[in-house]
């Protein structure tokens, strides 16, 4: 039986957040940020009137695959198809700069080589979600680096995935070149899947409209295809949001995609994206930090946006972006999520990292999630209307 004080909950966060996201729109501050605080202020960080649970997290993890589905299906393939190479540079160095970095701090504070290196790891990937909310907000998310953000969001993911399988089996002896070839093989074939059966869908559903029009039943198999390719993503060793964005991508170029966007778009921004944003504020929970922990997660923090901002920035500029593009990649790789907590979580179960560590873990998410669409909306701004990323606070 459900526990009535769910919809109590749910009741107190869809109000709050709502009015949180209009009183940071009128303080030129993005509404994403406005949805996080509202999650701080009722979750156990501050009044504790929501605790955190399993209800929210599933609806909260409903939300993320609706927002990664919806960014798939405003995703312009071509321009997709055409930065795959940039965004995997992009990708390659952000990860790089993050997991030097966290190896660099971790090992400042005396952990050893192995765990340093967790360490690392945990701050290599960003969130996606977060970001292609703060792009959608500011308009930015079909642009030429809001693609590369998005492409190289992918390449995070897989990465991480891969290097925490190697780096787990190297910390139980049970790494060979053998079970990272067959991590490999598991994400090709799931590339395959996901192209063969993409390719179907969208000539399918063209042929759908072209017979029938637009129905709205179309998006009821749409929705079925998203939560389809998120089960096989998670099967062959993914994370499910990658399965639900390259479902969103097979729609994109359909000529019912904007039906279905606006669909899929409504449902979500009523109930399940209000409850993810809010959710990562209810898991803050500060307590247990001593002094020595609270100066390594402000370094920790710091580390975690300059890597990124610094590494992927630096990728884009290779790939020729100017200056103001990689700024706006690098800051649009900053936000951490999802992924940060799998990994904490994996590398505390299996005895390599200390429980003490998510705090500051939870921390280092809150705080690059507030900052990241602050620091976006500055860097598409006109810097001729804005100095700083707070600059519309000053007035």
């Amino acid at each position: 039986m459900i526990d009535s004080y769910l919809f109590l909950g749910i009741a107190l966060i869809l109000l709050s957040t709502k009015a949180f996201s209009i009183l940071f729109k009128r303080v030129h501050l993005p509404q994403v940020v406005g949805a996080l605080a509202a999650g701080i202020l009722l979750g156990p960080a501050l009044f504790n009137v929501i605790q955190p649970s399993e209800a929210f997290s599933v609806l909260a993890e409903l939300g993320v695959i609706f927002l990664l589905f919806s960014a798939g299906m405003e995703t312009d393939f071509k321009q997709l198809r055409n930065s795959l190479k940039s965004s995997l540079l992009i990708s390659a160095l952000g990860v790089a700069a993050a997991l030097g970095g966290g190896f660099a701090i971790a090992s400042l504070f005396g952990k050893p080589p192995f765990e340093s290196f967790l360490i690392g790891v945990i701050i290599a990937s960003m969130s996606t979600s977060v970001t292609v909310e703060a792009l959608q907000e500011i308009g930015k998310l079909k642009t030429k680096t809001g693609t590369a953000i998005l492409g190289a969001s992918l390449f995070d993911d897989i990465f991480v995935i891969v290097i925490l399988a190697v780096v787990m089996g190297a910390g139980t002896n049970d790494v060979s070149i053998a079970s990272i070839a067959m991590i490999m093989v598991r994400i090709a074939l799931f590339f395959v899947v996901a192209i063969l059966t993409g390719f179907g869908v969208n000539k399918l559903f063209n042929l759908m409209h072209k017979r029938i029009g637009s129905k709205g039943r179309f998006s009821i198999f749409a929705l079925a295809y998203c939560f389809f390719m998120a089960f096989l993503a998670e099967q062959f060793g993914l994370a499910d949001i990658i399965g639900a964005y390259i479902a969103g991508i097979a729609f994109c170029n359909t000529k019912c995609a904007e039906a279905l966007e606006t669909n899929t778009r409504t449902l979500s921004y009523m109930l399940f994206t209000p409850i993810f944003l809010a959710n990562i504020g209810l898991q803050a929970s500060f307590a247990g930090l001593t002094g020595s922990m609270i100066l390594f997660t402000a370094l920790f923090a710091v580390v975690a946006i300059l890597s990124k901002v610094l590494g992927c920035g630096l990728g884009a500029k290779i790939c020729k972006f100017t200056n103001k593009e990689s700024l706006q990649v690098g800051t649009g790789m900053i936000a951490r999520g999802e992924v940060s907590f799998i990994v904490v979580n994996k590398a505390i179960i299996a005895g390599f990292l200390g429980v003490q560590l998510f705090p500051s873990v939870i921390a280092v998410v809150l705080i690059t999630v507030l900052i990241a669409p602050m620091l976006l909306k500055w860097a598409y701004a006109d810097r001729r209307a804005a100095q700083s990323p707070f600059a519309d606070n000053m007035h």
